[in-house]
């Protein structure tokens, strides 16, 4: 990773733009979207940076950049479409200390601006580094098609009410709290015209009244190793769990697709963390599904295929705790299946 992705903050900041012309609208575009006090520095701006100033939204400044314009500024452009000129507006703010970035100029850009997903607060930045901007561009595209534009609105809503939402209890029943609100409850209010505060207090009291949670375990293959041929089933069951005890064989970029909150418990093989035996594996899912906890038990391979999955179903149905297997793709071939997949 050559470029570490960050998020600035703009608010009551000033960001120097030195450019007049078609480069330095495209990125003012973006930057009069935040919250920071630009200013321009051109000899020959163009009428849309003129008609900007007169609306307040920026300073302009009818010159070229000199020393100590970029004094104080958290980020600075050079956007003239002239190597020479940039350069020496790269020098000029580079020494007032700012973070400079010279538009369409990869290698001498202190930092890259991504291609972005505007659904504010939410925002989704897509880089690659300068090295495939087209290929940005789609990702972009296929995300603004995914992204529902009401998630904004959703979002927003959600921040002024967070400190209500902490009468839940911390982790699980927070986040089944907020899951249901973004993927069902948010949408259909939203959708439906109904008044989303409404919405949202309601689908807290009903969290707050009702009863403990039953644990469940997830028993997912993680097949040849590779975390690209993972299923979307076992990913969802990755990122939604409190608890992954897993093969020590599993590969770290599987292990990666796990909820950075999640407790991470090697099985059987030395491995960095806490290490269990097989043995133990089964009363430890017990455990922790009896605690409310989503446990999934990451298994190289297939778990239909492994020796010890008619056991570990077996101790769940007796415990009285629900789960579910989630086959892996160790195998083209035919594949033994448990005599029930699935305890409700």
């Amino acid at each position: 990773m050559d470029h570490f992705p960050i998020f600035v903050r703009t608010r009551g900041k000033s960001v120097l733009l030195a450019g007049g012309g078609e480069a330095a609208i495209a990125k003012l575009r973006l930057l009069l979207k935040t919250e920071a006090q630009i200013t321009v520095a051109a000899e020959d701006p163009a009428p849309e940076i003129v008609a900007w100033e007169a609306e307040g939204r920026l300073r302009l400044i009818r010159r070229r950049v000199e020393p100590g314009d970029a004094k104080g500024c958290v980020l600075a452009y050079g956007a003239h479409e002239a190597e020479e000129q940039d350069e020496r507006a790269l020098q000029i703010m580079s020494a007032d200390g700012a973070l400079v970035n010279i538009v369409d100029d990869l290698a001498r850009s202190q930092f890259i601006t991504p291609a972005m997903v505007d659904r504010s607060p939410v925002v989704v930045a897509i880089g690659t580094e300068g090295a495939a901007p087209v290929l940005a561009r789609r990702i972009k595209a296929e995300l603004e098609e995914r992204l529902s534009p009401t998630l904004g609105l959703l979002t927003r809503t959600a921040r002024s009410f967070r400190g209500r939402a902490e009468a839940l209890r911390m982790g699980e029943p927070r986040r089944r709290f907020w899951g249901e609100w973004f993927e069902s409850a948010g949408p259909r209010a939203a959708d439906t015209g109904a008044d989303l505060d409404d919405t949202l207090a309601s689908l807290l009291d009903r969290h707050l009244n009702e009863g403990p949670r039953k644990g469940r375990v997830e028993i997912v293959g993680a097949g040849p190793g590779d975390a690209e041929l993972l299923t979307l089933k076992a990913r969802a069951a990755l990122d939604r769990a409190d608890v992954v005890i897993h093969d020590a064989s599993v590969s770290p970029e599987i292990l990666e697709l796990a909820r950075r909150e999640a407790i991470l418990i090697a099985v059987a093989e030395a491995a960095d963390g806490p290490t269990i035996s097989r043995d133990d594996a089964s009363a430890l899912m017990i455990r922790e599904a009896r605690q409310g906890a989503l446990v999934v038990r990451l298994q190289t391979g297939d778990p239909a295929s492994s020796g010890g999955l008619d056991g570990d179903t077996a101790a769940l149905t007796a415990a009285g705790i629900a789960f579910g297997v989630i086959p892996g793709i160790a195998s083209a071939g035919p594949q033994r299946q448990p005599a029930a997949l699935e305890e409700a």
